[in-house]
Formats: structure tokens, sequence, C-alpha cells
């Protein structure tokens, strides 16, 4: 008889970290029933995760599986999931996130103690922690008293579905580098900016840089930078297509989670066998080394170097 796993998220049902999870639970011969929603608003998947626990038969549930910010969930309602074995994906620290990575509330602030206290919560009711990578893994051992024996690593994957490797004719005969993002502070934009400006009188090196920059930092103005605020996913893998390389970092350097993390958009780089530049720290390094075709590093917080390698790697193109 299968085991019956309840499976928790207040991020989108369909939202990839979701839907990787799933399956793997579904391939370890596991009934999954979910709780979740596909509203755009937060506080209405919120209200509708919480409405249907409320009602939720969890003794019928041998395993209690709380997908993305599990710290919304497992503190609440730790009393309906007594005797079961309750996995988390602590994706993300909320106190990290909000206190040092955004910026959003003052490390000592009651805002910023009460999100350390949620974390450390969640930490400590949980059975299994699941982690992105083992750099995270190490950051909740020493910031909120995880177990390593409570942890497991699951890096993410790309949705193969829409990022797989094609051939796309380029709208032009330059080296085109791409870089997108949703311009998150650790993702270093400014460096990725800065790099673009000093390689802006290059006519053979354009770049295409997706995401809502402006309002969060200032364009370079040339006409070898394109600007691109949005795409649907399958315009992005066609833009992808076309980049001779594509810029994945993290860049930012002051932010210690940008060398924690591995970013989203190198799976998807990886995917699509495109050449990208990482930064250099100890996440990307449990994945990705110079010994793989396409892979390069360079130091973070650096546009010189940036720029740099970018010339090398086109060099080496010729």
């Amino acid at each position: 008889m299968k085991k019956k796993t309840l499976f928790i998220t207040t991020k989108n049902l369909d939202y990839l970290r979701n839907t990787q999870e799933i399956n793997l639970l579904k391939s370890k011969d596991r009934e999954v029933d979910m709780i979740g929603s596909f509203s755009g608003s937060y506080l209405k998947r919120l209200f509708t995760v919480y409405r249907k626990l409320l009602f939720c038969r969890v003794k019928d549930y041998s395993e209690i599986f709380i997908g993305f910010a599990p710290q919304l969930v497992l503190p609440f309602w730790a009393w309906k999931f007594r005797k079961k074995s309750v996995v988390v994906d602590f994706f993300i620290s909320m106190y990290d996130t909000l206190v040092f990575d955004r910026k959003k509330f003052r490390q000592g602030s009651l805002i910023g103690k009460f999100l350390k206290y949620l974390d450390r919560k969640t930490i400590s009711l949980a059975d299994w922690i699941i982690c992105d990578t083992k750099e995270h893994g190490k950051y909740f051992a020493e910031e909120f008293g995880a177990s390593f024996q409570k942890m497991y690593t699951l890096y993410l994957e790309a949705d193969t579905c829409i990022y797989y490797p094609r051939d796309k004719k380029k709208n032009g005969d330059f080296f085109e580098v791409l870089y997108f993002g949703s311009i998150l502070p650790l993702q270093g934009v400014d460096i990725v900016l800065k790099s673009a400006q000093i390689l802006r009188k290059n006519r053979e090196i354009h770049f295409t840089l997706i995401g809502p920059i402006e309002g969060s930092y200032k364009k370079v103005e040339s006409d070898t930078i394109t600007y691109i605020s949005w795409l649907s996913q399958e315009q992005l893998a066609d833009a992808i297509a076309q980049a001779d390389l594509c810029l994945a970092g993290h860049f930012n350097k002051e932010i210690a989670k940008a060398r924690r993390t591995i970013p989203g958009k190198a799976y998807i780089y990886r995917a699509m066998e495109k050449p990208m530049i990482l930064g250099e720290n100890p996440a990307n390094r449990e994945l990705y080394s110079e010994e793989m075709d396409g892979i390069y590093f360079v130091e973070m917080g650096n546009p010189q170097a940036l720029a740099r390698k970018i010339l090398e790697i086109k060099g080496e193109d010729e």
C-alpha cells in the first residue's frame, strides 16, 4: 500500500520548485494530495491554505511535506501535525531575506527578531529539512541551530519543457551577451550594468538585459545595449537561444546570501547548453567547475573583471 503524503504550499501550485518536489514524491511511490492555490494574490493563497488545513483529515496521512515558506504554516499548525513525519523545504530564511538581503527591516527590530523566531521555530519542529545548497544548509545550522542529520540538499531544476537546447538564428553578427533577472539586490545587476558600460564602445559586443531594471538602477544608454522589461518564459527561452554568452551570477559581493545560493538562471542556461559566467563562490562550486564545457567564473562585485572575462570568452569564440 502506498504511503500518503500531504503536500502543502503557499506558493502557486505550478511553481517550479513545487512541481519538482511533487514529482519527486510520486517517484518514491507516494500517493500525494495537495493543499495550495493558483491565485495570483499571496494573501488569498495563504487564506485558502489555512481554510483547507482547518478541515483536513491529517490522520489520513503518514507524512506532511510543507513546500515554499513553511514558516507561515508549521509554527501555527504544528498542533495538527502531531505524530506525523514533517518535511519542510527551507528554501529561504525569512530573517536573512528580509533583514540582510532586501533590507526591509533592521536586525534588532521587533519584526527582525520575530522573523528569526519563525525561522528557528520552523526548523525545531521539522523532522527533515530540505535546502537548495549545502552552503545554505551550513548557514541554517549556524544561525538557527538546524541539525545536519536532518538536512537534505535538493538542487533546483529548470523546466525542460520550455528550456532545452535549440538552434536559433541571431539578430546580427555581433557577440550577444544576455542577462535576465527579477533585479533583486543579491543578483548584482549594478555589476552587470557597469561591465556593459565599460564595453559599450566595443561595436562587436551587444548586451540584452531582461528584467525591471528601470526604477531600481540607472540604465546605461548605448545602442550596444538592449533593455527588455519582461518576457514570457517561451520568449525568454528564444532570447537565450540567440545568446553567445549568458550571465548567471550572483555578482553582488556585499550580501552573504549571494555566496550561499546558486542563481536559478544558471540551471536554465545549463539546460539550454549555453556558455555562462558564474560568480566565484562556494555554492556555485557545489555543481559547477571550469572543467565543464562553457562554464566560467569571475570575482563577485568586480565589473572590470566581468568585462575582461567577457572579452576573453569572445576571443576564445573567434
